[in-house]
């Protein structure tokens, strides 16, 4: 289990452990659900994380006279 306060890429590491875990196929029942459900909380944190990445992003933006600009981060 990873701490809440861990980095991003430190959730990132983890989570593609557990995926690695589940696609080999030989973990159990319960701890496929386990891991599962660890795995669910790390997409639902990483989320926030980019979320919260994104906000910071569109305040730090500026116009080219320096007053502030919020644009849309572009869909890759």
């Amino acid at each position: 289990m990873v701490p809440d306060n861990a980095s991003f890429e430190t959730k990132m590491q983890r989570l593609e452990q557990i995926v690695r875990s589940m696609e080999r196929g030989d973990v159990a029942l319960e701890e496929s659900l386990k891991l599962f459900q660890e795995g669910t909380e790390l997409v639902r944190s990483c989320g926030k994380l980019l979320d919260d990445a994104e906000l910071q992003v569109k305040k730090v933006m500026t116009a080219p006279d320096g007053s502030p600009v919020l644009e849309d981060m572009p869909n890759e």
